[in-house]
């Protein structure tokens, strides 16, 4: 029996009075810490959470997201982390599929849980940061800090993050204890020499995705350090709780190194205490890379993961060395393929990366599969899912990562090319099918087609070919805010463009190769 909160409970015997958690001046013991989580699950117990039961956390980073998760573990449940910048329409989808009983949110976001809790049978509101009407508030629904931890089983559910697919609606991410443990505990040797009591790792990746959650609060209170969250993303504040906190890590999307090192303040800071950084989501521009390490004398390691595998799969090791431009080695524990359409593998080259330009990458490219104590259950609820990402080979189950690349004799692993057709922005995957049909709502609109195009600071953008309905008058920041009052602000089309007719196939098929320009 193993419940991935023991780990935290390990951390606390060790480490107790020392910092766990950090937040604007304010600092939060372990010992502290496990109060808070006992306390947490005490409450939902008394609310009639039973183990399996899910626990929605609709929160942007705050300590409460920590305690909400820790505590929902506890207490046998599973959490349902819901990105904080989804709107009523987003978060009824999730909440409905995983049949909530409770969901933690803040404040100003309890009117998105009002608005579809009839639709979606959320029993309990609990806010943060202040009342909302149909809720009680964080602390009024804690109970006792004494709470005895409910035993799972290491292949029982803890997590349902959300990942969207091509088509449809996004699916539930079967993540097991096993599963989160494992990649935790890998995550914390990532670091040269591996993640210290000592260390500080900055909190600013978001805590519902899975990035966030497992390499940097995990793997951080797992190994006794402590984690300085931060409620959204801003470069200035960023390096201001760096220099102040003498924190020692970051691990960010590429966006966020792109945006410190634009800074007109750059030159003058001192980021001197950071003594590694990672970096995925997408792949880093290597003068973004180069420019970050000159500036702070830090390396920037990059690696790799999906949320089906808790997340990370490959990494360029500090103790091992790296290579720019590639994903690193598969980490330890973890297996992985280059193969074809018919499951044969791929060869090596000889050395990575290889000139794109010169070289036919259909000879020496396949779809990137892994498998491992990390790739998730499966997907919550899609039988049909399920079996078209697992291949199953003399015993070992493999998971389709649709990613396409190739791999070299060294081991390293190079991403060149998406088989899905989805847009990478700032570290965050958008669906085009889902900015689509919601277009298609509007009385405006009679045809469209969103793509992803080439964005200095966000690796992608998103831009939406329009085709007007006959006599309908529309502005292009009239699509645009249509797109943001009903969807996440990243997923919106920052570039809108009017057509009269969008490039089809005979059989009707958008031809986007020719929007994007390729």
């Amino acid at each position: 029996m193993v419940n991935l909160v023991n780990s935290v409970a390990t951390a606390v015997d060790e480490y107790d009075d020392d910092t766990a958690v950090g937040f604007r001046g304010e600092e939060l013991s372990y010992r502290e810490l496990w109060g808070q989580i006992g306390a947490f699950a005490s409450g939902l117990a008394e609310a009639g959470v039973e183990p399996g039961d899910r626990v929605g956390i609709y929160l942007p980073n705050l300590p409460q997201f920590v305690v909400g998760f820790h505590g929902t573990l506890r207490a046998g449940g599973v959490v349902v982390p819901m990105n904080p910048q989804y709107k009523a329409r987003e978060i009824e989808h999730l909440l409905s599929d995983s049949s909530a009983d409770v969901v933690v949110a803040l404040a100003d976001l309890a009117p998105f849980v009002e608005e579809v809790r009839e639709e979606t049978g959320v029993e309990h509101l609990v806010t943060v940061g202040g009342e909302a009407e149909g809720g009680v508030t964080f602390e009024e629904f804690c109970g006792s800090p004494d709470f005895d931890t409910v035993e799972r089983d290491g292949d029982d559910v803890a997590c349902q993050p959300y990942t969207s697919g091509t088509t449809g609606q996004p699916k539930g991410v079967l993540l097991t204890h096993e599963n989160l443990r494992s990649n935790a505990e890998v995550a914390r040797t990532l670091p040269a020499g591996g993640l210290r009591p000592d260390d500080k790792l900055l909190g600013v990746l978001p805590l519902f995705h899975i990035y966030g959650m497992t390499v940097v609060m995990n793997a951080t209170l797992f190994a006794g350090g402590s984690y300085y969250p931060l409620p959204s993303w801003d470069a200035q504040e960023s390096m201001d709780l760096i220099e102040s906190a003498e924190l020692t890590m970051m691990q960010g999307v590429p966006a966020m190194y792109n945006d410190i090192i634009n800074q007109p303040d750059v030159e003058d800071r001192h980021l001197s205490s950071l003594r590694m950084c990672g970096v995925g989501g997408a792949g880093i521009p290597v003068e973004v890379l180069r420019r970050f390490e000159e500036l702070f004398d830090v390396k920037v390691y990059e690696g790799y993961g999906l949320t089906e595998t808790s997340p990370v799969t490959h990494f360029n090791s500090p103790d091992e060395g790296r290579r720019i431009g590639s994903i690193g080695r598969t980490l330890p524990g973890v297996e992985s393929m280059i193969v074809t359409p018919e499951f044969e593998e791929v060869p090596p080259v000889e050395r990575g990366p290889v000139d794109e330009d010169e070289t036919e990458l259909d000879d020496i490219t396949g779809e990137l599969v892994v498998a491992g104590p990390n790739v998730m259950k499966g997907y919550h609820n899609r039988p049909e899912a399920n079996e078209s990402v697992f291949t199953e080979v003399d015993g070992t189950r493999w998971f389709h990562t649709g990613d396409i690349g190739y791999h070299d004799e060294d081991g390293f692993y190079y991403v060149v090319d998406r088989e899905k057709h989805m847009i990478v922005t700032g570290g965050y995957n958008v669906y085009p099918r889902e900015v689509e049909e919601l277009l298609f709502e509007h009385e405006a609109v009679a045809d469209v087609a969103v793509v992803g195009i080439p964005d200095d600071r966000r690796g992608e953008t998103v831009k939406a070919f329009v085709v007007k309905a006959p006599g309908a008058e529309v502005t292009a920041d009239e699509i645009r805010q249509f797109c943001l009052d009903n969807l996440a602000e990243y997923k919106h089309p920052r570039e809108v463009a009017f057509v009269d007719e969008l490039p089809r196939t005979t059989t009707g098929k958008v031809q986007k190769f020719e929007l994007r320009g390729e």
